[in-house]
């Protein structure tokens, strides 16, 4: 869902230097036999980027919410500009995969009211708190639910950790701190990998730990640095119609509502029930830690308005011209917010020009000039997916029920959001070190005269809030390479300008537009080093995997096993 548009920090003040395939170590791995053909550099249209993100982000595209007339404008381009291009039909002889969702819009909210029985604190809906269902039910009322603050929410055996050890909180709502303990150490070193975030430290954990241990409501404490973004993110994200998948026979059960609610409001409550915020912080940050009953309760309600409805996923391919079985894929998610709350002029269209128009434009021209270049020798498959900014909904739905077999997908380059600053001199990794991937990566660096630098901001987890994730837990490897921010005009100064500026003033809001302006030599530059990647990977006869240790290999190392062909 949120892209990484932080600043950089002391981290990554150096470049990182990716081993190249010269027997250098990488991850623990002897990398020297990995097959990293050469790539002549692709013939890359600007005007397509250029037109494509311009045409997506008009308001006639009404925000590209899933499910919308501005879903179908979407697909039915993706498909003229696939078929234009010279790809085939992903999908049999369509184009497209559907993505079985329910539409929830939560409306006539009540106040957040939490009392001890003698003070009543009373919270404004998107102002001081933000709340949804799962449930697909007209009607949601949580009322005088025991309110229990749980830490960090996290239940990992294999950690020798556990919140809620000792205490029951079926029927409660539980006040969860975002991120995971040990986000601020200085090093990656830690129960949950240091600074690193772990996926236990996403709300979508949360929310689905929460609702195995039985609680019926669920308040996220938002604090801006270990959330990486803002109030105004959760305010506008999570407002207005909301995608889930639609829920099978056998689904697990869902609380009654999951929220978020502002730091200084989660100070105010826990003062009234005699704690204090930064004491069970802290406390919260050792494996000793205890559940701590509040003596409070909470209550609100609110309405549902409930849609079915098919979304879809466009999928395009180039046959390989040897291994037209084996398979490598781009991904890109075409939607966004669609109508949210409005800027101070009333705009209410949250167009998402560079989130993530610009990846889906991406997939169109890299499309182009694979073509022009000629089949590789592995297929190549192009994949814009529906529902990313609802919990990556489509690239889930296309991970369990694959139109190519994961076991023959060698591995893959997401793209999300290229904000368009000039050109720099480097590039971001997020997750570097997770596979023999990386490798790729350095070849096109290296051709292309540029550096890398690891992830600026690996408390935020970036790695686990992007399509590429939902095919990384099935085992593929999968590169998720941003834009740099050491520009070659101004340097790390002027590069953090202007990703603190995207991320303060447009970033999930209606001002994300596009702009007749922007200088996309950067931009083109990035998507040539895509170009590169999905090429060199196109014409390899390698099978890169996961590095030892990391929690992807042994999926992977299972799945290849039990495959008759490919990895």
């Amino acid at each position: 869902m949120m892209k990484r548009m932080s600043a950089l920090s002391a981290l990554a003040a150096g470049a990182l230097t990716l081993a190249a395939c010269d027997g250098m170590m990488m991850g623990g791995e002897m990398t020297a036999d990995l097959d990293i053909p050469d790539v002549e550099a692709g013939e890359l249209s600007e005007a397509t980027m250029v037109d494509i993100t311009r045409e997506l982000s008009s308001d006639e595209f009404e925000g590209r919410m899933p499910g919308t007339p501005g879903e179908e404008k979407t697909v039915a381009l993706l498909t003229e500009r696939f078929e234009a291009a010279g790809l085939q039909p992903g999908n049999g002889d369509s184009w497209v995969q559907e993505v079985p969702l329910v539409e929830i819009t939560g409306k006539n909210f009540a106040p957040l009211t939490i009392t001890n029985g003698e003070t009543d604190l009373v919270y404004d809906f998107a102002s001081e708190w933000v709340g949804v269902t799962y449930r697909e039910e007209a009607n949601i009322q949580l009322a005088n639910s025991e309110m229990v603050f749980v830490g960090y929410g996290i239940n990992a055996p294999e950690r020798d950790w556990n919140d809620y050890e000792g205490v029951d909180v079926t029927g409660k709502t539980v006040v969860v701190l975002v991120n995971d303990p040990d986000w601020e150490t200085e090093g990656l070193d830690g129960t949950f990998n240091g600074r690193a975030m772990t996926f236990y430290g996403r709300w979508t954990y949360k929310y689905e730990e929460a609702a195995r241990q039985g609680a019926a409501g669920v308040l996220i404490v938002h604090d801006t640095e270990p959330a990486s973004y803002g109030w105004n993110v959760v305010e506008s994200s999570w407002q207005g119609p909301q995608a889930y998948p639609q829920r099978g026979e056998n689904a697990p059960s869902f609380t009654t509502m999951n929220g978020w609610i502002q730091k200084e409001v989660a100070r105010e409550v826990l003062a009234a029930a005699g704690q204090d915020l930064d004491e069970l912080t802290a406390a919260a940050k050792t494996a000793d830690f205890k559940a701590v009953e509040l003596g409070m309760t909470a209550s609100t309600s609110f309405e549902n308005d409930i849609r079915t409805f098919e979304s879809q996923n466009v999928i395009g391919i180039l046959p390989g011209s040897e291994a037209p079985d084996e398979y490598v894929i781009h991904t890109a998610h075409w939607d966004h917010l669609g109508r949210c709350p409005a800027a101070p002029d009333g705009d209410d269209i949250c167009n998402g020009a560079v989130d993530n128009a610009t990846g889906t434009a991406a997939l169109v021209a890299l499309a182009e000039a694979h073509v022009k270049a000629g089949a590789p020798r592995r297929s190549l498959v192009f994949l814009a997916v529906t529902a990313e900014e609802s919990g990556l909904l489509g690239a889930y739905y296309y991970a369990s029920n694959p139109v190519f077999p994961l076991e023959q997908t060698v591995g893959g380059v997401n793209m999300d959001a290229f904000l368009v600053a000039g050109p720099s001199k480097d590039v971001t990794v997020v997750g570097p070190g997770k596979s023999q991937l990386d490798l790729f990566l350095e070849a096109a660096l290296v051709a292309d005269g540029r550096v890398a630098t690891p992830n600026p901001s690996p408390e935020a987890g970036y790695y686990y809030r992007s399509d590429h994730f939902a095919f990384a837990k099935q085992g593929v490897p999968m590169l998720y390479v941003d834009g740099g921010e050491d520009l070659i005009d101004g340097g790390r100064e002027a590069g953090k300008a202007v990703a603190d500026d995207y991320r303060a003033n447009r970033y999930h809001g209606p001002k994300d537009e596009f702009n007749e302006e922007w200088d996309w030599s950067g931009v083109m530059a990035d998507l040539q080093l895509m170009y590169r990647l999905g090429r060199s990977m196109a014409m390899s006869t390698s099978w890169p995997n996961w590095n030892e240790g990391d929690e992807f290999k042994a999926t992977r190392d299972e799945s290849c096993a039990a495959a008759e062909k490919g990895c």
